[in-house]
Protein backbone atom coordinates (compact mmCIF):
# COMPACT_ATOMS: atom_id res chain seq x y z
CA UNK A 1 0.00 0.00 0.00
CA UNK A 2 2.61 2.37 0.77
CA UNK A 3 4.54 1.66 -2.47
CA UNK A 4 1.55 2.33 -4.38
CA UNK A 5 0.72 5.65 -2.53
CA UNK A 6 4.56 6.72 -3.51
CA UNK A 7 4.46 5.71 -6.85
CA UNK A 8 5.23 8.55 -9.34
CA UNK A 9 2.95 8.21 -12.66
CA UNK A 10 5.84 9.91 -14.47
CA UNK A 11 8.79 8.32 -13.58
CA UNK A 12 8.92 6.22 -16.63
CA UNK A 13 8.85 9.43 -18.72
CA UNK A 14 11.31 11.63 -16.57
CA UNK A 15 13.86 7.92 -16.83
CA UNK A 16 13.10 8.20 -20.94
CA UNK A 17 13.73 12.02 -20.90
CA UNK A 18 16.66 11.88 -18.45
CA UNK A 19 18.68 8.64 -20.48
CA UNK A 20 17.25 10.49 -24.30
CA UNK A 21 18.61 13.88 -23.70
CA UNK A 22 22.32 12.91 -23.27
CA UNK A 23 22.48 10.66 -26.02
CA UNK A 24 20.30 13.26 -28.40
CA UNK A 25 23.10 15.90 -27.46
CA UNK A 26 25.64 13.94 -28.41
CA UNK A 27 24.18 13.11 -31.58
CA UNK A 28 24.13 16.53 -31.89
CA UNK A 29 27.74 17.02 -31.02
CA UNK A 30 28.64 14.47 -33.62
CA UNK A 31 26.68 15.66 -36.47
CA UNK A 32 27.48 19.50 -36.22
CA UNK A 33 31.60 17.99 -35.44
CA UNK A 34 31.68 20.32 -32.12
CA UNK A 35 34.47 18.93 -30.02
CA UNK A 36 35.08 20.85 -26.42
CA UNK A 37 38.37 19.48 -26.81
CA UNK A 38 39.03 21.23 -29.98
CA UNK A 39 39.35 24.71 -27.52
CA UNK A 40 42.28 23.04 -25.94
CA UNK A 41 43.86 22.19 -28.93
CA UNK A 42 47.42 24.60 -28.71
CA UNK A 43 47.43 25.84 -32.30
CA UNK A 44 43.53 27.06 -31.79
CA UNK A 45 44.51 28.39 -28.09
CA UNK A 46 47.05 30.47 -29.69
CA UNK A 47 45.28 31.87 -33.13
CA UNK A 48 42.51 32.88 -30.65
CA UNK A 49 44.41 34.29 -28.10
CA UNK A 50 46.44 36.33 -30.25
CA UNK A 51 43.48 37.55 -31.74
CA UNK A 52 41.67 38.74 -28.40
CA UNK A 53 45.24 40.20 -26.76
CA UNK A 54 44.96 42.76 -30.00
CA UNK A 55 41.77 44.12 -28.54
CA UNK A 56 44.11 45.53 -25.57
CA UNK A 57 44.69 48.74 -25.44
CA UNK A 58 41.93 49.64 -27.06
CA UNK A 59 41.57 52.40 -29.76
CA UNK A 60 41.69 56.01 -28.66
CA UNK A 61 42.51 57.42 -32.47
CA UNK A 62 40.23 60.64 -32.13
CA UNK A 63 38.58 59.93 -35.68
CA UNK A 64 37.72 56.32 -34.83
CA UNK A 65 36.18 57.62 -31.12
CA UNK A 66 33.71 60.72 -33.38
CA UNK A 67 32.88 57.45 -35.62
CA UNK A 68 32.29 55.65 -32.05
CA UNK A 69 30.30 58.26 -30.70
CA UNK A 70 27.94 59.34 -33.93
CA UNK A 71 26.73 55.44 -34.35
CA UNK A 72 26.37 55.07 -30.88
CA UNK A 73 23.68 57.88 -30.96
CA UNK A 74 22.56 56.24 -34.34
CA UNK A 75 22.18 52.61 -33.03
CA UNK A 76 20.13 53.74 -29.48
CA UNK A 77 17.80 55.94 -32.26
CA UNK A 78 17.03 52.59 -34.50
CA UNK A 79 16.49 50.77 -31.34
CA UNK A 80 14.33 53.33 -29.53
CA UNK A 81 12.29 54.01 -33.06
CA UNK A 82 12.48 50.15 -33.80
CA UNK A 83 10.92 49.33 -30.46
CA UNK A 84 8.38 52.18 -30.53
CA UNK A 85 7.42 51.07 -34.03
CA UNK A 86 7.06 47.34 -32.38
CA UNK A 87 5.13 48.56 -29.81
CA UNK A 88 2.75 50.41 -32.22
CA UNK A 89 2.51 47.03 -34.46
CA UNK A 90 2.40 44.32 -31.35
CA UNK A 91 0.32 45.67 -29.17
CA UNK A 92 -2.69 46.12 -31.52
CA UNK A 93 -2.39 42.67 -32.31
CA UNK A 94 -2.10 41.38 -28.94
CA UNK A 95 -5.12 43.12 -27.73
CA UNK A 96 -7.13 41.31 -31.04
CA UNK A 97 -5.04 37.70 -30.28
CA UNK A 98 -5.45 37.21 -26.60
CA UNK A 99 -8.07 34.79 -24.94
CA UNK A 100 -7.78 36.82 -21.99
CA UNK A 101 -10.36 39.70 -23.63
CA UNK A 102 -12.88 36.95 -25.34
CA UNK A 103 -15.99 36.71 -24.36
CA UNK A 104 -16.29 33.38 -24.85
CA UNK A 105 -13.39 33.05 -22.13
CA UNK A 106 -14.47 35.09 -19.70
CA UNK A 107 -18.34 35.26 -20.13
CA UNK A 108 -18.97 31.98 -21.28
CA UNK A 109 -20.94 32.72 -24.61
CA UNK A 110 -20.52 31.36 -27.63
CA UNK A 111 -17.55 32.27 -30.10
CA UNK A 112 -18.24 33.43 -33.07
CA UNK A 113 -16.91 31.80 -35.83
CA UNK A 114 -15.59 34.74 -37.89
CA UNK A 115 -13.95 36.38 -35.36
CA UNK A 116 -11.85 32.98 -34.67
CA UNK A 117 -10.83 32.81 -38.02
CA UNK A 118 -9.52 36.58 -38.06
CA UNK A 119 -7.33 35.79 -34.84
CA UNK A 120 -5.85 32.30 -36.46
CA UNK A 121 -5.15 34.63 -39.48
CA UNK A 122 -3.63 37.29 -36.90
CA UNK A 123 -1.46 34.70 -34.88
CA UNK A 124 -0.22 33.61 -38.42
CA UNK A 125 0.84 36.95 -39.20
CA UNK A 126 2.54 37.16 -35.68
CA UNK A 127 4.38 34.06 -36.72
CA UNK A 128 5.48 34.90 -39.76
CA UNK A 129 6.92 38.19 -38.19
CA UNK A 130 8.63 36.70 -35.25
CA UNK A 131 9.67 33.83 -37.28
CA UNK A 132 12.04 35.83 -39.94
CA UNK A 133 15.45 36.89 -37.76
CA UNK A 134 15.62 40.64 -37.59
CA UNK A 135 18.82 41.06 -39.54
CA UNK A 136 16.98 38.40 -42.23
CA UNK A 137 14.39 41.07 -42.31
CA UNK A 138 17.23 44.48 -42.60
CA UNK A 139 19.51 42.18 -45.17
CA UNK A 140 15.80 41.79 -47.46
CA UNK A 141 14.94 45.48 -46.72
CA UNK A 142 18.50 46.84 -47.56
CA UNK A 143 18.64 44.18 -50.67
CA UNK A 144 15.52 45.57 -51.73
CA UNK A 145 15.20 49.61 -51.36
CA UNK A 146 18.51 50.50 -50.07
CA UNK A 147 21.35 51.12 -47.69
CA UNK A 148 20.85 53.10 -44.78
CA UNK A 149 18.88 53.25 -40.97
CA UNK A 150 15.56 53.18 -42.07
CA UNK A 151 15.61 49.13 -43.09
CA UNK A 152 17.35 48.64 -39.64
CA UNK A 153 14.26 50.66 -38.02
CA UNK A 154 11.62 48.66 -39.93
CA UNK A 155 13.25 45.13 -39.65
CA UNK A 156 13.19 45.67 -35.57
CA UNK A 157 9.54 46.98 -35.90
CA UNK A 158 8.35 43.68 -37.54
CA UNK A 159 10.74 41.31 -36.30
CA UNK A 160 9.96 42.45 -32.60
CA UNK A 161 6.54 43.58 -33.15
CA UNK A 162 6.13 39.80 -33.64
CA UNK A 163 7.55 38.62 -30.37
CA UNK A 164 5.45 41.51 -28.40
CA UNK A 165 2.78 40.60 -29.57
CA UNK A 166 2.73 36.95 -28.73
CA UNK A 167 4.20 37.94 -25.40
CA UNK A 168 2.08 40.75 -25.11
CA UNK A 169 -0.84 38.33 -25.24
CA UNK A 170 0.77 35.69 -22.94
CA UNK A 171 1.13 38.32 -20.23
CA UNK A 172 -2.68 39.35 -20.21
CA UNK A 173 -3.69 35.89 -20.13
CA UNK A 174 -1.26 35.10 -17.14
CA UNK A 175 -4.10 37.68 -15.35
CA UNK A 176 -6.74 36.94 -12.82
CA UNK A 177 -9.72 37.18 -14.52
CA UNK A 178 -12.16 37.74 -12.34
CA UNK A 179 -12.52 41.82 -12.52
CA UNK A 180 -12.27 41.48 -16.31
CA UNK A 181 -15.19 38.91 -16.50
CA UNK A 182 -17.05 41.16 -13.97
CA UNK A 183 -16.80 43.96 -16.24
CA UNK A 184 -17.30 42.21 -19.72
CA UNK A 185 -20.35 41.32 -18.24
CA UNK A 186 -21.40 44.12 -17.58
CA UNK A 187 -21.44 44.94 -21.57
CA UNK A 188 -18.04 46.96 -21.97
CA UNK A 189 -15.97 46.44 -25.18
CA UNK A 190 -13.02 44.79 -25.73
CA UNK A 191 -10.63 47.69 -25.11
CA UNK A 192 -12.44 48.99 -22.09
CA UNK A 193 -11.97 45.56 -20.37
CA UNK A 194 -8.21 45.84 -21.20
CA UNK A 195 -8.37 49.93 -19.90
CA UNK A 196 -9.70 49.37 -16.79
CA UNK A 197 -8.84 45.95 -15.41
CA UNK A 198 -6.17 43.59 -17.40
CA UNK A 199 -3.95 47.00 -18.08
CA UNK A 200 -3.63 48.02 -14.64
CA UNK A 201 -3.29 44.44 -13.65
CA UNK A 202 0.23 43.48 -16.13
CA UNK A 203 1.17 46.92 -16.40
CA UNK A 204 4.33 46.11 -14.52
CA UNK A 205 5.18 42.86 -16.11
CA UNK A 206 4.46 44.63 -19.54
CA UNK A 207 7.03 47.32 -18.94
CA UNK A 208 9.82 45.12 -17.95
CA UNK A 209 9.22 42.98 -20.85
CA UNK A 210 9.32 46.39 -23.15
CA UNK A 211 12.60 47.55 -21.66
CA UNK A 212 14.18 44.12 -21.70
CA UNK A 213 13.14 43.86 -25.36
CA UNK A 214 14.38 47.56 -25.77
CA UNK A 215 17.90 46.13 -24.46
CA UNK A 216 17.70 43.41 -27.27
CA UNK A 217 17.17 46.15 -29.82
CA UNK A 218 20.40 47.89 -29.11
CA UNK A 219 22.07 44.45 -29.25
CA UNK A 220 20.25 43.80 -32.78
CA UNK A 221 20.69 47.53 -34.19
CA UNK A 222 24.30 47.22 -33.08
CA UNK A 223 24.98 44.13 -35.94
CA UNK A 224 23.06 45.41 -38.44
CA UNK A 225 25.54 47.47 -39.81
CA UNK A 226 26.97 44.03 -40.96
CA UNK A 227 24.03 44.40 -44.06
CA UNK A 228 24.19 48.05 -44.48
CA UNK A 229 21.74 48.94 -42.21
CA UNK A 230 23.86 51.20 -40.26
CA UNK A 231 24.62 51.41 -36.37
CA UNK A 232 27.69 50.04 -34.70
CA UNK A 233 27.63 47.05 -36.85
CA UNK A 234 29.46 49.26 -39.67
CA UNK A 235 32.31 50.04 -37.56
CA UNK A 236 32.59 46.88 -35.93
CA UNK A 237 32.33 44.86 -39.67
CA UNK A 238 34.86 47.14 -40.92
CA UNK A 239 37.26 46.27 -37.86
CA UNK A 240 37.01 42.81 -38.33
CA UNK A 241 37.85 42.88 -41.89
CA UNK A 242 40.96 44.74 -41.23
CA UNK A 243 42.13 42.65 -38.24
CA UNK A 244 41.92 45.87 -36.02
CA UNK A 245 42.18 44.42 -32.58
CA UNK A 246 42.12 47.92 -30.68
CA UNK A 247 38.83 49.08 -32.38
CA UNK A 248 37.27 46.15 -32.00
CA UNK A 249 38.50 45.98 -28.37
CA UNK A 250 36.71 49.30 -27.79
CA UNK A 251 33.52 48.59 -29.37
CA UNK A 252 33.29 45.55 -26.71
CA UNK A 253 33.61 47.84 -23.78
CA UNK A 254 30.84 50.20 -25.69
CA UNK A 255 28.90 46.90 -25.85
CA UNK A 256 29.40 46.07 -22.16
CA UNK A 257 28.78 50.23 -21.16
CA UNK A 258 25.38 49.89 -23.35
CA UNK A 259 24.50 46.68 -21.62
CA UNK A 260 24.99 48.34 -18.27
CA UNK A 261 23.18 51.17 -18.75
CA UNK A 262 19.91 49.40 -20.30
CA UNK A 263 20.08 47.01 -17.18
CA UNK A 264 19.93 50.41 -15.27
CA UNK A 265 16.91 51.58 -17.11
CA UNK A 266 15.56 48.75 -16.69
CA UNK A 267 15.30 48.83 -12.44
CA UNK A 268 14.34 52.35 -12.62
CA UNK A 269 11.48 52.08 -15.07
CA UNK A 270 10.19 48.87 -12.72
CA UNK A 271 10.05 50.96 -9.58
CA UNK A 272 8.54 54.26 -11.33
CA UNK A 273 5.47 52.17 -12.31
CA UNK A 274 4.42 51.89 -8.52
CA UNK A 275 3.77 55.42 -8.24
CA UNK A 276 1.93 58.06 -10.59
CA UNK A 277 4.73 60.85 -10.31
CA UNK A 278 7.20 57.38 -11.54
CA UNK A 279 4.73 56.67 -14.43
CA UNK A 280 4.11 59.92 -15.58
CA UNK A 281 7.93 61.17 -15.64
CA UNK A 282 8.48 57.60 -17.08
CA UNK A 283 5.94 58.48 -19.92
CA UNK A 284 7.43 62.13 -20.50
CA UNK A 285 11.06 59.94 -20.82
CA UNK A 286 10.08 57.53 -23.14
CA UNK A 287 7.99 60.22 -25.36
CA UNK A 288 11.71 62.32 -25.03
CA UNK A 289 13.96 59.43 -26.44
CA UNK A 290 11.39 59.00 -29.02
CA UNK A 291 11.32 62.38 -30.57
CA UNK A 292 15.36 62.70 -30.24
CA UNK A 293 15.56 59.46 -31.67
CA UNK A 294 13.57 60.62 -34.46
CA UNK A 295 15.30 64.03 -34.87
CA UNK A 296 18.40 62.64 -35.11
CA UNK A 297 17.37 59.89 -37.84
CA UNK A 298 15.61 62.23 -40.14
CA UNK A 299 18.37 64.18 -41.32
CA UNK A 300 19.98 60.50 -42.20
CA UNK A 301 16.74 59.41 -44.34
CA UNK A 302 16.26 62.71 -46.27
CA UNK A 303 19.74 61.88 -47.55
CA UNK A 304 19.21 58.39 -48.58
CA UNK A 305 15.41 58.18 -49.16
CA UNK A 306 13.75 54.65 -49.49
CA UNK A 307 12.66 53.49 -52.65
CA UNK A 308 9.02 52.36 -52.11
CA UNK A 309 9.13 51.17 -55.89
CA UNK A 310 12.36 48.96 -55.04
CA UNK A 311 10.66 47.32 -52.52
CA UNK A 312 7.82 45.82 -54.69
CA UNK A 313 9.61 44.95 -57.34
CA UNK A 314 11.76 43.19 -54.90
CA UNK A 315 8.61 41.56 -53.58
CA UNK A 316 7.40 40.46 -56.64
CA UNK A 317 10.59 38.44 -58.19
CA UNK A 318 10.88 37.27 -54.46
CA UNK A 319 7.53 35.61 -53.62
CA UNK A 320 8.32 32.86 -56.28
CA UNK A 321 9.69 30.42 -54.15
CA UNK A 322 12.01 27.52 -55.41
CA UNK A 323 10.95 24.17 -55.25
CA UNK A 324 13.37 21.79 -57.27
CA UNK A 325 13.81 19.08 -55.05
CA UNK A 326 17.83 19.12 -55.32
CA UNK A 327 17.34 22.05 -53.77
CA UNK A 328 14.44 21.01 -51.38
CA UNK A 329 17.53 18.49 -50.06
CA UNK A 330 19.81 20.68 -49.49
CA UNK A 331 17.63 23.09 -47.77
CA UNK A 332 16.30 20.03 -45.34
CA UNK A 333 19.79 19.69 -44.76
CA UNK A 334 20.18 23.33 -43.47
CA UNK A 335 17.66 23.16 -41.31
CA UNK A 336 18.91 20.19 -39.49
CA UNK A 337 22.18 21.80 -39.35
CA UNK A 338 20.73 25.04 -38.17
CA UNK A 339 18.19 23.16 -35.51
CA UNK A 340 21.22 21.09 -34.12
CA UNK A 341 23.56 24.07 -33.39
CA UNK A 342 20.94 26.17 -31.72
CA UNK A 343 19.72 22.70 -29.26
CA UNK A 344 23.25 22.21 -28.61
CA UNK A 345 24.14 25.73 -27.79
CA UNK A 346 21.23 26.07 -25.91
CA UNK A 347 21.65 23.59 -23.74
CA UNK A 348 25.42 23.83 -23.17
CA UNK A 349 24.40 27.72 -22.03
CA UNK A 350 22.31 26.19 -19.57
CA UNK A 351 25.39 24.35 -18.40
CA UNK A 352 27.16 27.54 -18.35
CA UNK A 353 24.34 29.54 -17.07
CA UNK A 354 23.82 27.34 -13.85
CA UNK A 355 27.50 27.38 -13.01
CA UNK A 356 27.39 31.12 -13.01
CA UNK A 357 24.20 32.09 -11.60
CA UNK A 358 25.02 31.40 -8.51
CA UNK A 359 28.33 33.48 -7.91
CA UNK A 360 26.45 36.17 -9.74
CA UNK A 361 22.97 36.11 -7.03
CA UNK A 362 22.82 37.40 -3.29
CA UNK A 363 23.54 33.68 -2.63
CA UNK A 364 27.66 33.42 -3.35
CA UNK A 365 30.39 34.98 -1.96
CA UNK A 366 29.72 38.27 -1.91
CA UNK A 367 33.12 39.10 -2.99
CA UNK A 368 32.91 36.82 -6.55
CA UNK A 369 29.50 39.02 -7.26
CA UNK A 370 30.67 41.76 -8.52
CA UNK A 371 33.15 40.06 -11.16
CA UNK A 372 30.79 37.71 -12.17
CA UNK A 373 28.08 39.77 -13.08
CA UNK A 374 30.59 41.85 -14.84
CA UNK A 375 31.33 38.75 -16.85
CA UNK A 376 28.08 37.75 -17.37
CA UNK A 377 27.27 41.57 -19.04
CA UNK A 378 30.38 40.66 -21.28
CA UNK A 379 29.07 37.41 -22.22
CA UNK A 380 25.22 38.54 -23.65
CA UNK A 381 26.35 42.38 -24.57
CA UNK A 382 29.05 41.16 -27.00
CA UNK A 383 26.91 40.78 -30.28
CA UNK A 384 26.22 36.91 -31.06
CA UNK A 385 28.05 37.62 -34.90
CA UNK A 386 30.58 38.85 -32.86
CA UNK A 387 30.83 35.42 -30.66
CA UNK A 388 29.86 33.86 -34.62
CA UNK A 389 32.91 35.49 -36.08
CA UNK A 390 35.40 35.07 -33.03
CA UNK A 391 34.33 31.38 -33.09
CA UNK A 392 34.68 30.82 -36.64
CA UNK A 393 38.40 31.90 -36.01
CA UNK A 394 38.82 29.52 -33.41
CA UNK A 395 37.22 26.28 -34.83
CA UNK A 396 36.86 27.19 -38.87
CA UNK A 397 33.87 27.75 -40.88
CA UNK A 398 31.04 25.18 -40.19
CA UNK A 399 27.78 24.71 -37.57
CA UNK A 400 30.96 24.43 -34.26
CA UNK A 401 31.85 27.80 -34.65
CA UNK A 402 27.94 28.33 -34.68
CA UNK A 403 27.54 26.04 -31.37
CA UNK A 404 30.19 28.10 -29.56
CA UNK A 405 28.94 31.28 -30.23
CA UNK A 406 25.88 30.50 -29.57
CA UNK A 407 26.60 28.74 -25.86
CA UNK A 408 29.12 31.78 -24.76
CA UNK A 409 26.67 34.15 -25.79
CA UNK A 410 23.15 32.61 -23.89
CA UNK A 411 25.46 31.56 -21.31
CA UNK A 412 25.49 35.22 -20.05
CA UNK A 413 21.71 35.53 -20.46
CA UNK A 414 20.83 32.20 -18.91
CA UNK A 415 23.07 33.46 -16.22
CA UNK A 416 21.56 36.62 -15.50
CA UNK A 417 17.79 35.57 -15.56
CA UNK A 418 19.00 31.79 -13.11
CA UNK A 419 20.99 34.25 -10.60
CA UNK A 420 17.42 36.61 -10.58
CA UNK A 421 15.70 33.74 -10.07
CA UNK A 422 17.62 32.64 -7.06
CA UNK A 423 17.49 36.18 -5.31
CA UNK A 424 13.66 35.45 -5.71
CA UNK A 425 13.75 31.62 -4.37
CA UNK A 426 11.95 31.62 -0.70
CA UNK A 427 14.14 30.85 1.96
CA UNK A 428 11.97 28.49 3.77
CA UNK A 429 13.61 25.46 2.11
CA UNK A 430 17.18 25.98 2.69
CA UNK A 431 16.59 27.17 6.40
CA UNK A 432 14.79 24.56 7.47
CA UNK A 433 17.47 22.08 6.01
CA UNK A 434 19.96 24.21 7.76
CA UNK A 435 18.34 24.42 11.46
CA UNK A 436 18.19 20.44 10.53
CA UNK A 437 21.85 20.51 11.09
CA UNK A 438 22.56 20.32 6.91
CA UNK A 439 25.54 21.66 5.35
CA UNK A 440 25.96 24.22 2.67
CA UNK A 441 25.95 22.23 -0.09
CA UNK A 442 22.98 19.95 0.98
CA UNK A 443 20.65 22.85 1.51
CA UNK A 444 21.87 24.20 -2.04
CA UNK A 445 21.01 20.75 -3.64
CA UNK A 446 17.93 20.09 -1.89
CA UNK A 447 16.61 23.59 -0.64
CA UNK A 448 17.31 26.19 -3.81
CA UNK A 449 17.78 24.33 -6.74
CA UNK A 450 14.79 22.31 -6.66
CA UNK A 451 12.62 24.87 -6.37
CA UNK A 452 14.86 27.53 -8.89
CA UNK A 453 14.81 23.78 -11.85
CA UNK A 454 11.30 24.48 -13.04
CA UNK A 455 12.36 28.05 -13.85
CA UNK A 456 15.65 27.77 -15.50
CA UNK A 457 14.07 24.92 -17.95
CA UNK A 458 11.12 27.09 -19.08
CA UNK A 459 13.94 30.19 -19.23
CA UNK A 460 16.07 27.83 -21.35
CA UNK A 461 12.86 26.67 -23.41
CA UNK A 462 12.13 30.19 -24.24
CA UNK A 463 15.97 30.87 -24.91
CA UNK A 464 15.92 28.40 -27.37
CA UNK A 465 12.94 29.56 -29.27
CA UNK A 466 15.09 32.85 -29.10
CA UNK A 467 18.46 30.67 -30.38
CA UNK A 468 16.54 29.27 -33.57
CA UNK A 469 16.49 32.35 -34.93
CA UNK A 470 19.88 33.60 -33.91
CA UNK A 471 21.76 29.87 -35.21
CA UNK A 472 19.46 30.60 -38.69
CA UNK A 473 21.94 34.01 -39.11
CA UNK A 474 25.07 33.07 -37.88
CA UNK A 475 25.65 31.63 -41.37
CA UNK A 476 26.12 35.12 -42.14
CA UNK A 477 29.52 35.30 -40.57
CA UNK A 478 30.43 31.69 -41.85
CA UNK A 479 28.97 29.57 -38.69
CA UNK A 480 26.93 27.10 -41.33
CA UNK A 481 22.94 26.48 -41.50
CA UNK A 482 19.87 28.52 -43.09
CA UNK A 483 22.09 31.87 -42.72
CA UNK A 484 24.66 30.69 -44.75
CA UNK A 485 22.35 29.67 -47.91
CA UNK A 486 20.32 32.51 -47.55
CA UNK A 487 23.55 35.11 -47.37
CA UNK A 488 24.99 33.23 -50.54
CA UNK A 489 21.60 33.31 -52.57
CA UNK A 490 20.72 37.12 -51.79
CA UNK A 491 24.42 37.91 -52.99
CA UNK A 492 23.94 36.39 -56.28
CA UNK A 493 20.16 37.75 -56.35
CA UNK A 494 18.98 34.08 -56.18
CA UNK A 495 15.17 35.39 -55.31
CA UNK A 496 13.45 32.47 -55.38
CA UNK A 497 16.04 30.56 -53.50
CA UNK A 498 16.09 33.20 -50.98
CA UNK A 499 12.24 32.70 -50.43
CA UNK A 500 12.61 29.14 -50.09
CA UNK A 501 14.79 29.59 -47.27
CA UNK A 502 13.07 31.97 -45.45
CA UNK A 503 9.96 29.89 -45.80
CA UNK A 504 11.94 27.33 -44.22
CA UNK A 505 13.40 29.66 -41.55
CA UNK A 506 9.56 30.14 -40.48
CA UNK A 507 8.56 26.65 -40.71
CA UNK A 508 11.69 25.85 -38.34
CA UNK A 509 10.85 28.69 -36.06
CA UNK A 510 6.98 27.60 -35.59
CA UNK A 511 7.69 23.98 -35.14
CA UNK A 512 10.63 25.06 -32.33
CA UNK A 513 7.97 27.46 -30.55
CA UNK A 514 5.26 24.42 -30.85
CA UNK A 515 7.59 22.17 -29.20
CA UNK A 516 8.89 24.22 -26.41
CA UNK A 517 5.24 25.19 -25.62
CA UNK A 518 4.27 21.75 -25.12
CA UNK A 519 7.65 20.61 -23.12
CA UNK A 520 6.84 23.84 -20.98
CA UNK A 521 3.21 22.75 -19.90
CA UNK A 522 4.79 19.37 -19.60
CA UNK A 523 6.71 20.40 -17.68
CA UNK A 524 4.37 22.63 -15.43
Amino acid sequence: MLNSSLHDPAHASRLAGLIATPLLLLAAMAYTGFNPLLLADGDTAGTLWRFVADFFPPSRDGAFLHDLLRETATTLAIASSGLALAVLLGLPLALLTSRALDRDHLCGDAPACPWQWLQRLLRAVLIVLRGVPDLVWALLLVRAAGLGSLPAVLALGLAYGGMLGKVYAEILESQPPQAAAALAASGASRLAVFGYTLLPQAASELISYSVYRWECAIRASAVMGFVGAGGLGLLLDTSMRMLNGGEVGSLLLLFAALVALTEGVSRVSRAAIHSRAGGAALAAGTLSLLALSLLWLWPQWRAAPFDIAGLWRFAQEFLRPTLRSDFLVQVGSSVLETLLVSALGSALAFIGGALLALPASNRGPRWLRAPVQLLLNFLRGTPDLLWGALAVLALGLGPAAGVLALAVHTSGVLGRLFAQTLENTPPDAEAALRHSGAGHLACLCYGLLPQALPQWLAYTLYRWENNIRIAAILGLVGAGGLGQQLYLALSLFQLSNAATLILAMLLLSWGVESFSRWLRQRLQ
